[in-house]
């Protein structure tokens, strides 16, 4: 009852080890890519990087109206938020590439 079960575990405990070093790799990597992400039309463009860091802002001129900053503002907001989800997107599918078939629970990673 018990051999079956121990030569299983060993196996299983292997290919998390292995999970779990490519994972790690994986995050490596994605902190490297970037991402660009525009609002405004194109007037505000962002580069961010996999692990959240604004590498680059880039403001049109013609996006900058000292009598409505808060347009400008609100384009920045978004363009933000926007890169920040894309990067979660990016993550989320990449890690799952390494984690399809294990049928783990959402938001298990």
């Amino acid at each position: 009852m018990f051999g079956g079960g121990a030569g299983n575990m060993a196996g299983m405990m292997k290919k998390v080890q292995k999970m779990q070093a490519d994972m790690a790799k994986l995050q490596e990597e994605l902190k490297q890519r970037t991402m660009e992400v525009t609002a405004g039309g194109g007037a505000i463009k962002v580069v961010i990087t996999g692990d959240k860091e604004i590498r680059s802002i880039k403001i049109a001129p013609e996006a900058v109206d000292p009598d409505d900053l808060e347009m400008l503002e609100d384009m920045l907001a978004a363009v933000f938020n926007e890169a920040v989800k894309k990067v979660d997107e990016m993550t989320s599918t990449e890690m799952g590439k390494l984690t399809s078939g294990l049928n783990l629970p959402k938001g298990m990673l």
